[in-house]
């Protein structure tokens, strides 16, 4: 455990640059770095630190959403990474709440501090504890009550970051107070107005500003010195979910159309068209997400690498099971095997469903988006498929299919636009628990991205016409929910959270 005394720093940076030459992080990136807070009005005013690192969680979320065991929790307690394993899906950085992790740009690797492990294993102290100047910094057992940690900890008023979100960390603050240990509470100023500890890479994904000043914010603490807050998923990730819902999508709406009489097993729309569409989009959908990797020529360890806890590798079986289905169902059409498309048919859509909504408790894993840890997510998510499935299959019906399934079609896709702006108006309006999920919203609707989520809600609205419009709302209702998906992706990843 760590102790970090913000009465005794003063934010010299020893520890920051002590921890780039042991550990020999590069420029642009830091293991720890010292936050500034300027509390108070003139001439009452002081400047307030905060350390900003790893906190060594018991219950790591990072550990949980890897899905390769590149991170993972050593005996002593420490959380370790092991860059020989890591494939770069950035699932650890968006699943920290404390931001504290990033992507080497040297190796492409998950890097972040780890208390010097190797020094620790040699019964050396942690190269920031040895440089740090006053001793505001302390490692130790907090199970030993005779080491300092476990004094401190239990004899004096202490802090954790982020308490509510129950990762149990393990690095105490004390003397600190909310203005650092909150990243909302203080005012951060509009543009580059202050001193930035690093300069983000050119693919960062860079949200500067941040959080602009709420209901939280106290126009007595100004934040003076950070460094940038990263985005880890950006159009890919906003695109995979796209491509999913429309590959996902089409194989429920088929089989309505068929229970509802409206299209048989022997119609080439069935037979062909819907297997080969939900194909070719699970195969975009694939490509998406490995070119996505910092080391998409190790993709192939979330399967012999696979930690089952992670939503990645429980999505990954998901789509590679969903395929197989699709797979075997157009071999089955392809010799005319009605009861093989049948069963295949039936088992495929299901899976289907998986599919479309694995990806709610993926963001889930991201506990310090409190956006994405919504209840909604899950049945929007399913809406969103067969939103995707019905547009996409529409003019495919119009083309190739019966007239009489049409209609069917059209009404799917007016039904499941309207339920989906009816989760986004109920999501958006909510009372949200927390600042951070307010500020996400309020950043969707009103502020950078709203040009992107009023656009999917215009898009997605033209869908409502179906019925009267045809095949014209199609392209209006598919770019409307790629809109409204990049800004809900987006959204919850812009609120700083160090």
């Amino acid at each position: 455990m760590k102790v970090l005394d913000q009465t005794r720093c003063i934010g010299c940076h020893a520890c920051t640059t002590a921890c780039k030459s042991e550990n020999d992080v590069p420029l642009g990136v830091t293991r720890t770095y010292v936050k500034s807070v300027d509390i108070g009005t003139f001439p009452d005013t002081r400047r307030a630190f905060q350390v900003t690192r790893c906190n060594q969680c018991e219950r790591a979320p990072c550990v949980t959403a890897c899905p390769t065991k590149a991170m993972y929790r050593r005996p002593d307690g420490i959380v370790d990474f092991d860059k020989r394993i890591c494939i770069g899906c950035k699932a650890c950085i968006a699943a920290c709440p404390y931001d504290a992790i990033f992507i080497n740009p040297e190796d492409q690797s998950a890097e972040k501090c780890n208390f010097c492990a190797h020094r620790l294993d040699i019964s050396l102290e942690p190269a920031c504890v040895v440089v740090c100047p006053t001793e505001a910094i302390s490692v130790g057992d907090l199970n030993d009550p005779a080491s300092k940690v476990a004094r401190i900890v239990r004899g004096e008023k202490t802090d954790v970051r982020r308490p509510e979100v129950g990762t149990w960390p393990g690095v105490f603050y004390r003397g600190a107070g909310q203005a650092t240990l909150d990243p909302l509470t203080a005012r951060r100023p509009d543009g580059n107005l202050y001193a930035w500890a690093t300069q983000p890479p050119a693919n960062a994904h860079q949200l500067a500003s941040g959080h602009r000043g709420g209901p939280t914010s106290s126009a007595a603490a100004l934040l003076s010195y950070d460094v940038p807050h990263q985005v880890p998923w950006g159009w890919p990730v906003s695109l995979y979910t796209w491509t999913k819902g429309i590959a996902a999508g089409c194989f429920p709406v088929m089989c309505i159309l068929i229970l509802a009489g409206r299209l048989s097993w022997s119609d080439p729309v069935a037979r062909y068209a819907v297997p080969v569409i939900a194909l070719s989009f699970l195969g975009v959908t694939g490509a998406l997400l490995i070119s996505d990797l910092t080391h998409p020529s190790r993709f192939y360890l979330i399967f012999t690498r696979r930690q089952l806890r992670s939503w990645l590798v429980k999505g990954a079986f998901l789509l590679l099971g969903y395929g197989a289905s699709v797979v075997g169902y157009l071999a089955g059409a392809v010799i005319g095997s009605v009861l093989t498309q049948q069963i295949l048919g039936g088992l495929a859509a299901a899976l289907a469903v998986s599919v479309a909504c694995y990806t709610a408790y993926l963001f889930a894993q991201a506990r310090g988006r409190d956006l994405w840890q919504s209840r909604l997510l899950a049945p929007e998510l399913a809406v969103q498929a067969l939103l995707a499935g019905s547009a996409f299959l529409l003019p495919v019906v119009f083309g190739f299919g019966p007239r009489s399934a049409r209609p069917t079609v059209e009404l799917l896709l007016a039904v499941s636009a309207g339920a989906h702006l009816l989760l986004v108006l109920v999501e958006a309006t909510q009372q949200h628990a927390t600042e951070h999920a307010r500020t996400a919203i309020r950043e969707m609707t009103r502020g950078r991205l709203s040009g992107w989520f009023w656009a999917g809600v215009a898009g997605v609205a033209i869908g409502l016409t179906a019925p009267f419009s045809g095949i014209v709302a199609v392209p209006f209702a598919l770019l409307g929910l790629l809109c409204s998906e990049h800004a809900y992706v987006r959204a919850g990843q812009c609120v700083p959270i160090a």
